[in-house]
């Protein structure tokens, strides 16, 4: 099956969820840039478009081949875009012209095997430079050169993104494969699937960041990597391999010269930064000093339960985990101008593996009150079922007994952890509004598992404002604009000022204009309270 030479390639971005790569909007995939530029670098003409463009009804272009990019490995919560489905990505390959290429962990699903001409299970980038090479088609992995080349030639498909230039963040790509993989990795894991780690050059990674600025790319999150503490690590010595500081100072550095107004990591394994403290702590600092505030490691402990952890090959123990967080803690909790810490600890939980037993909801619960009861703050909690990609699991904890263990964490561990994380007062800076549920607009600031930040009132979406917290929910938290323009903001975000309630609101509102403090102590009648908002609002 070949494809003839100047063929005209559709590239579909059905929105990837993976462990080491994130392509759900705001992110922009690498493996959807890099399939861009392959079938450039072939001479063919591109076409990009998403998934959401065909759900608004867009009209599919014209193409010799067309290559689907979706797939969940890692499920999440989307704010307002959501990765393709199955039965969307089923349904879709009936209008699809010309050769029909599904890539990415779609390519899994028992439900798609047979329904698209060519599965692209490792590279879909060389499965379609193949092709337009008229060459048979080549499922392996592309070399160092064309990884490099193809990332280039197709930057420019970031400007036909709907959320370009912003809130868009570009995902990068630091490496390929598992420093585990010998072992086998984590049993629910596909990067092992990859091989030895394959590591890109610094030079070529900050190459690539230069060109997306260039074309206006204002956010960048080295995330392609199952750990960013490994990249380049010395793998001669073994499960953990001993980090090289120096690699991530020369990458982080020349990256942070381009002056991106994000700056931001993701996956680190616990285990290599409690094996080799001096080396992991210098790179700790290094995320620090060139990073943005708001910065989040996503650490893999999986489970607190040792007979899990040795069951399923996980990454590290319970104990490595807890000093990990403490070593991120110490070097990372100082609060940045965005209002938020500069590094802190994520942490990820899998219900569902081999081993579970009832009581192992109780110790990973021991576990994360033991995280609260030191002071140590954890900036996301991701606890989800597992999916059977790799193999089959026999889950001793069925749905219902997920949810409540679920639940608890909720109300005990992440509302208590937001209060600590962003007590009542804390400005964030620079959130980004993206979505409307009746009365209440939500946004997010941009980054790495940024914190949800609704406004109990309508707010223009796609700008950015200032943040004020005012309460916090499980996941998420309550906020007013800052400072709040007292005189044209709607009566909810009146009512949403501290003391102030519904009936003090409404005197407000009727009161307007107000034009001084004066004005303010005369409407509500108690200096008191006018007092504690002087700070929180304008007169404009």
């Amino acid at each position: 099956m070949v494809v003839s030479p100047q063929a005209r390639f559709l590239l579909i971005d059905g929105f990837v969820d993976e462990p080491a790569c994130l392509g759900v909007p705001p992110y922009l995939s690498p493996q959807v840039r890099a399939a861009a530029g392959a079938a450039r670098d072939a001479g063919a003409e591109v076409e990009y478009i998403t998934i959401d463009h065909l759900r608004r009804g867009d009209k599919i272009p014209p193409a010799d081949l067309t290559l689907v990019i979706a797939g969940v490995a890692v499920p999440g919560k989307y704010l307002r875009a959501s990765p393709a489905s199955s039965q969307e990505i089923q349904r879709l390959v009936e209008r699809l012209p010309g050769v029909r290429v599904l890539g990415g962990p779609a390519t899994l699903e028992p439900l798609l095997q047979d329904k698209y001409d060519l599965l692209a299970h490792r590279d879909p980038a060389m499965v379609v430079y193949s092709l337009l090479q008229g060459e048979e088609p080549q499922d392996r992995w592309r070399t160092m050169e064309q990884w490099e080349r193809w990332l280039l030639a197709g930057a420019e498909i970031v400007a036909k993104h709907s959320d370009f230039p912003q809130p868009l963040m570009a995902e990068i790509e630091t490496y390929r494969g598992c420093v585990r993989y010998a072992s086998g990795g984590c049993s629910f894991c596909v990067e092992p699937l990859k091989g030895k780690p394959v590591y890109r050059d610094e030079e070529a990674i900050i190459a690539e960041c230069k060109r997306l600025a260039e074309i206006g790319v204002r956010n960048f999150r080295l995330g392609g990597q199952s750990c960013i503490i490994s990249y380049k690590a010395d793998l001669g010595t073994g499960d953990p391999p001993r980090p090289n500081p120096r690699a991530v100072e020369r990458l982080l550095s020349g990256v942070t010269a381009l002056q991106p107004d994000v700056l931001h990591v993701d996956n680190a394994n616990p285990a290599v930064i409690a094996s080799y403290p001096e080396e992991s702590a210098a790179i700790l600092r290094t995320l620090v000093k060139y990073c943005t505030p708001g910065n989040v490691l996503a650490l893999g402990l999986e489970s607190a339960d040792p007979e899990v952890q040795r069951a399923n090959n996980l990454n590290s123990t319970a104990e490595q985990a807890m000093e990990a967080i403490r070593m991120i803690n110490e070097v990372g909790g100082a609060r940045g101008d965005s209002g938020l810490p500069y590094l802190l600890p994520g942490l990820n939980l899998i219900v569902g593996l081999d081993g579970e037993t009832a009581a192992t909801p109780e110790r990973n619960m021991t576990f994360l009150h033991e995280v609260l009861r030191r002071g140590y703050l954890l900036r996301r909690l991701n606890i989800r079922q597992v999916i059977a990609v790799r193999k089959e699991f026999a889950p001793a904890i069925n749905r219902r007994k997920f949810i409540r263990f679920k639940e608890r964490v909720r109300k005990e561990i992440d509302r208590p952890m937001l209060q600590r994380l962003v007590p009542a007062g804390t400005v964030l800076r620079r959130v980004y509004t993206e979505a409307r549920d009746g009365n209440t607009t939500f946004g997010r600031q941009i980054g790495s598992y940024p914190l949800l930040v609704g406004f109990p009132y309508p707010i223009e979406l796609d700008q950015f404002v200032d943040a004020m917290v005012m309460s916090w929910g499980y996941r998420s938290v309550t906020a007013i604009e800052y400072p709040l323009k007292v005189n044209s903001c709607p009566l909810a975000a009146l009512q949403a000022l501290p003391k102030i309630g519904r009936k003090r609101a409404i005197r407000l509102f009727h009161g307007r204009p107000l034009r001084t403090y004066e004005d303010l102590v005369a409407s509500l009648d108690d200096p008191a309270i006018a007092e504690e908002l002087r700070g929180l609002i304008s007169f404009d």
